[in-house]
């Protein structure tokens, strides 16, 4: 971890005092280093053993029986020994300590070790391994050399490694113990090293790891002033003459800007430059410049970091809201886990990017990291796509939530974990806000941890507000909802989870609070947005959740029973919160067709609920949403009423059954959602927005025919033959006009061939519960997921679909 000698440097010096005025632009994508002899990949080439072993550490231990392979890794997702049916399937076992918190998934402790020589490269050089997140309670060694211990799971962490290298040409040995043990996590966290590593190779003097801070705060059409924050580490006995040379490149690759400045390695330096006519960073047009830092001594290059960023302001405050470059922002908002569905948490880059593609393209402008940081690429593509981020630290803090959580060392490490996700992150110009932590138990109770963890933020990084989120008093219940006024007081933002109700009560009493509904349902969609439309203290919503996600099994489940009943969580086979806008496998859910409706994206959605039996009525957990689909083949319920339901902005809707109008209705206020009963038989049912008499838009759902073949879809046929890369293949059931069809619940048997690998295969289901690794899956809803993962080599990737009755298919990917 970064020490407390390098970290008073960093934050040092020339950072103003902190004033309640949020109004900073900044920034860039984390301190990038390019030139690959100071950052070189350590991703692949590692050893690997789930088995219970003794000095695994020493460099001599016989290790050829490790199974090879290359990080991002989690063995959390990988098929469990012994499988059983209803007991053991694929990643699940019912005894699972971890039950539904983790999707009945496990942990355990497992080694790693990867050997490297001691290359030319490192001669009177400073060595370090990074690792960006390690789930969790990790201990590393180096030819047998203890390095430390980290517990957090989602913090990233470094070790120098020069006292420990052999000697030229020798060979080094690293090794790596990871312990997800016991009940410390409410979600899927995954195992082991799950983010990139890497080797840091810098000269005794260098700038220090996360030691580059920019900002910009001040910002007009002509002009832009670019404030650099500069550590430099000196480990040399007599340093010669040294500059530190700062130069702006444009994207078109002109340089628009350039400082330099006679340094001093003993404290920050401190840089200023204009860039006249900037391009700023928008959600639409999101432009990243890059700053070049290069330590000079005499006319020589002795280290270079090169740094994306964008420049760009915000600004909050109760009368005008969240502003970007001066323009009122609404946040469209979800919560997201940092698992990628089939893959585990490994965060391969393709997969955290496909995630914010899904995302964006649904109408979201604003994820609520919950809850912790994430892999450092997960910020790169927010800021190079345009997605604004909250940035969130803990989970916890002293007081347990489970009995092994990140409680049990948040009095020692919450300082060194609160440093690392904000020196790392605080370039990021996606990132509009703090989160110091989630439904915290002592949120009331510890205010004096609360304005320890909002001074130590404010003293790192004065240009962004910071918020928590706080919940109803569900487990005090003694306690009034007022019992919060002292704690949202230490706040720049309040953070509400599941509260919207409050909002205009608690503005009558505190007119200068600003609001975000943190978490809110997704049935309570409407109501959230239209008091965030109407009152800009609130700036946005954030639904549970954006992204469905593994483990908080059942969140979201709707079922049938004969009377209405308390919705409780469910048990095994569950796997799957599905309370998510988007399907595991990156789908839209019928709520996400409303919320399009609710942020005005599309002017009208239609929705049929499956037949209920009669006698039956549905329960639904307040995270969840009927049993409903986007579609009019309900083969076996002919003549039988079915509701359908259709969301509109419009004031009057009207319902045609194969060009027959069926019903109109008038769109009660405050609603959006008109309800019909429709006798079912096949064809095409077609809703109608209807403004002054006149029909406008529509959308309409047809009957499909009977399966007849398989179609893959790839997201992309062209891509790197790049470990980091990945092809999403997307499988689905079509009848003779290609049409999805929805009913289409078959086995999908693939094979691979060619330069790639099937990195994960997996279906929207949350309770069928099968491998994410084998060649085979079930279709749910007509469509199923594969993904495929490049070997490295230049080629194609040839994959075949197969099931009996269905004519098969085959799609090429190629590898560049």
């Amino acid at each position: 971890m970064v020490s407390n000698k390098n970290l008073g440097a960093i934050i040092g010096g020339s950072i103003a005092p902190f004033l309640f005025l949020f109004h900073s632009s900044l920034a860039q994508g984390g301190n990038k280093i390019i030139e690959s002899r100071r950052n070189i990949p350590f991703d692949s080439d590692w050893l690997f053993s789930k088995d219970k072993v003794a000095n695994a550490q020493q460099i001599a231990f016989n290790d050829t029986q490790w199974r090879k392979l290359d990080i991002p890794h989690d063995w959390s997702i990988e098929d469990l020994p012994n499988q059983k049916k209803d007991t053991i399937i694929g990643p699940f076992d019912r005894k699972s300590m971890g039950s539904i918190f983790t999707g009945f998934t496990k942990g355990g402790t497992a080694w790693y070790r990867k050997k490297f020589k001691t290359d030319k490269v490192f001669q009177n050089k400073q060595v370090s391994i990074y690792f960006d997140g390690i789930y969790m309670n990790s201990d590393v060694w180096l030819n047998g050399h203890y390095l430390g211990n980290h517990p957090n799971g989602y913090t990233p962490f470094y070790y120098d490694l020069t006292p420990y290298l052999n000697p030229l040409g020798q060979e080094n040995v690293l090794a790596v113990q990871v312990r997800n043990e016991g009940m410390n996590s409410r979600w899927y966290s995954g195992s082991g090293i799950y983010r990139h590593a890497s080797l840091i190779v810098t000269d005794p003097t260098h700038i220090a790891t996360w030691g580059v801070y920019v900002t910009t705060p001040l910002i007009d059409k002509q002009k832009a002033t670019v404030k650099i924050h500069t550590t430099i580490i000196n480990e040399r006995q007599n340093p010669q003459s040294l500059s530190l040379v700062s130069k702006i490149v444009a994207p078109n690759g002109k340089i628009v800007g350039q400082a330099t400045q006679k340094i001093n390695t003993k404290s920050p330096t401190d840089q200023q430059i204009i860039v006249s006519n900037p391009n700023l960073w928008t959600l639409e047009a999101p432009t990243l410049y890059t700053l070049i830092s290069e330590i000079k001594e005499s006319n020589k290059t002795i280290d270079r970091v090169e740094t994306p960023f964008g420049i760009r302001s915000i600004h909050v405050d109760a009368q005008n809201g969240f502003t970007l470059n001066g323009k009122r922002v609404l946040l469209k908002g979800g919560c997201v886990h940092h698992d990628n569905g089939p893959l585990g948490a490994a965060a391969i880059d393709r997969a955290e990017e496909r995630k914010i593609e899904i995302l964006k393209k649904n109408g979201f402008n604003a994820i609520r990291l919950s809850h912790n940081p994430p892999s450092k690429q997960f910020l790169d593509i927010c800021d190079r796509l345009g997605m604004l981020v909250i940035d969130e630290a803990f989970d916890a803090w002293e007081k347990a939530k489970l009995p092994h959580d990140s409680h049990t060392f948040f009095k020692d490490w919450w300082q060194k974990d609160l440093d690392a996700m904000l020196l790392r992150d605080r370039n990021h110009p996606s990132i509009i806000m703090w989160s110091i932590g989630n439904e915290i138990p002592e949120r009331v109770d510890s205010l004096q941890t609360a304005k320890k963890l909002v001074d130590r933020v404010h003293l790192i990084d004065p240009t962004r507000p910071v918020t928590e989120a706080l919940c109803k008093f569900w487990d005090k219940p003694t306690y009034k909802w007022d019992t919060t006024a002292n704690a949202f007081a230490l706040l720049d933002v309040g953070g509400y989870n599941y509260e919207w109700q409050r909002y205009e009560a608690d503005h009558e009493k505190y007119p200068n609070r600003i609001m975000v509904g943190s978490e809110s349902l997704p049935k309570d969609a409407l109501e959230n947005w239209n008091l965030v439309e109407k009152h800009p203290y609130i700036i946005g919503d954030f639904v549970w959740t954006a992204f469905d996600y593994l483990g908080e099994a059942s969140t979201g489940n709707a079922t049938y029973d004969k009377m209405e009943k308390k919705v409780r969580l469910l048990k095994y086979p569950w796997f799957n919160a599905w309370c998510g806008d988007i399907d595991l496998v990156g789908n839209k859910k019928p709520q996400s067709y409303y919320r399009d409706v609710v942020w005005r994206n599309s002017p009208i959605e239609m929705a049929v609920h499956e037949p209920i039996a009669e006698g039956m009525v549905e329960n639904i957990s307040d995270w969840g949403w009927p049993l409903e689909k986007q579609s009019w083949s309900w083969h076996g319920a002919e003549g039988k009423p079915l509701q359908v339901r259709v969301f509109s902005r419009a004031s009057f809707v009207r319902l045609y059954l194969n060009n027959q109008l069926i019903d109109e209705q008038k769109i009660a206020p405050n609603s959006i959602t008109a309800r019909f009963q429709v006798p079912y038989q096949t064809g095409t049912l077609k809703a109608v927005n209807v403004e002054n008499g006149i029909e406008t838009q529509s959308v309409v759902l047809k009957t499909v025919g009977t399966a007849n073949k398989i179609r893959l879809t790839a997201d992309r046929t062209k891509i790197k033959a790049s470990r980091n890369d990945l092809s999403f293949v997307a499988v689905e059931i079509v009848d003779e006009n290609n049409q999805v069809v929805p009913t289409a619940n078959v086995p999908i048997q693939f094979s691979i061939s060619g330069e790639g690998e099937l990195a994960g295969v997996g279906s929207a289901s949350p309770t069928e519960m099968a491998s994410f690794q084998q060649p085979k899956r079930n279709t749910t809803n007509g469509k199923c997921l594969a993904i495929l993962r490049p070997t490295g080599k230049k080629g194609n990737i040839i994959l075949k679909a197969y099931s009996n009755g269905l004519t098969a298919a085959q799609i090429v990917i190629s590898t560049q």
